[in-house]
């Protein structure tokens, strides 16, 4: 894998299925440059398999994705404007990787949106 330039954020819902919520602005280059030695490919198996991610709102083209195991939580600044789905209508700033926490101690994902 190679330096990613952003990163695509999810959260679980309540019956345990992984949401999109939002992708991140372009990765501070340290970060971008250490964070591929922390992430695993997840394969087939992951839940957004087939699915495709544009680069911006209402952009036809879409992302080159490397889908990977969820199993990192980071720590967003995010503008709070969602969609009626829930997601960030805006790119977040990603500020920094929670080592101290796993996926199980992040709420879930209700997908309300704000209002």
């Amino acid at each position: 894998m190679t330096d990613p330039t952003t990163v695509l954020l999810g959260r679980y819902d309540p019956t345990g299925r992984l949401r999109y919520t939002g992708r991140s602005t372009v990765l501070p280059r340290p970060l971008a440059t250490t964070l591929p030695a922390r992430l695993s490919p997840a394969g087939e198996e992951h839940p957004w398999t087939g699915r495709t991610f544009s680069a911006a709102w209402g952009a036809k083209t879409a992302l080159t994705v490397v889908l990977v195991v969820p199993e990192l939580v980071v720590e967003v600044r995010a503008d709070v404007s969602r969609d009626s789905a829930g997601r960030w209508r805006h790119p977040v700033k990603l500020v920094r990787l929670r080592d101290d926490l796993a996926p199980a101690d992040v709420p879930l994902f209700d997908g309300t949106p704000s209002s």
